[in-house]
């Protein structure tokens, strides 16, 4: 099965670090030291598709500390004072999701998500007032009323529905002609996982659902979701699409599933790409598990 993208992550995040500022100005201090080269949230990779890292002294925004790789003190760059976060992710980017290599796709993803958390958040969602970067880069303290406030991760649910050896995939207007995936949305406050997977079967395939179990999970930095992979048992296969969510909807066999999965040019849909949790989630249903 192919691990979930953005996942295999190997930086020890230090997180005594964080809390003492000698360590952290030890570490800037530290000859090894290397700054992540980000162009506004877009990496740049070498050749052979790793980061490319260069000297602290190239920040143009605070410097936010990542971690340790081995002995050598990770950082990357606050965007700086008055820019925003780009929309969305550039076509830039799209070209170079399925040439990362695993752990740096796992560091990059930590780096994204906590950049885009800090352009976004400047202010005190208390009094309103300018907030100010701390604890290494991983908080915003206000000044005025004392609140802290943390990166924080957006859980979403993301399933197949199973009946009778056949799974359920919808497709978005916006994806690639032909692409079939599974379905997905945030859970919502005061709900489980499972409650989360069925009501949102229910609600965007009209498909109840009865036992839910668990697969997988994968960060997700755009801009930072927690995918949450399951499989649920659909009581009935009868569908009523929200067409507000889903432009389809179909139930697929094994055999349909392999061979998108294979890529076969007479497959009935194409399958998610390799980096998404759904192509995981794909292969765990196809093998029975």
């Amino acid at each position: 099965m192919t691990p979930p993208g953005f996942t295999g992550g190997t930086l020890d995040r230090a997180d005594r670090v964080r809390h003492e500022p000698a360590l952290l100005a030890a570490a800037r201090r530290d000859q090894r030291a290397r700054l992540l080269v980000l162009h506004g949230l877009d990496p740049e990779l070498d050749e052979a598709g790793r980061l490319v890292w260069t000297g602290l002294d190239a920040a143009q925004g605070e410097l936010l500390f990542l971690g340790f790789d081995g002995e050598i003190p990770r950082f990357v760059s606050a965007l700086p004072a008055g820019m925003t976060s780009p929309p969305g992710r550039s076509m830039a980017l799209f070209a170079m999701l399925d040439r990362f290599d695993q752990a740096d796709a796992a560091l990059y993803a930590a780096a994204r998500s906590l950049v885009d958390w800090h352009a976004r958040h400047g202010f005190c969602a208390v009094c309103a007032a300018p907030t100010a970067i701390f604890r290494a880069g991983w908080g915003r303290q206000c000044p005025n009323c004392h609140a802290e406030h943390f990166p924080r991760v957006d859980p979403v649910v993301i399933m197949i529905a199973e009946h009778h050896g056949r799974a359920l995939l919808g497709r978005q207007p916006a994806w690639p002609k032909g692409r079939y995936s599974a379905l997905a949305g945030f859970l919502e406050a005061g709900e489980s996982i499972e409650e989360a997977v069925r009501r949102e079967i229910q609600e965007e395939a009209g498909v109840r659902v009865g036992a839910v179990r668990y697969v997988a999970s994968q960060p997700w930095p755009f801009p930072s979701s927690l995918m949450i992979a399951c499989i649920g048992e659909a009581l009935d296969d009868a569908l009523t699409i929200d067409v507000h969510e889903l432009e389809d909807a179909r139930w697929y066999s094994r055999e349909d599933v392999l061979a998108a999965l294979a890529g076969d040019p007479r497959a009935r849909f194409i399958a998610p790409p390799s980096y998404a949790i759904a192509h995981t989630l794909l292969q765990a249903w196809a093998a029975g598990r």
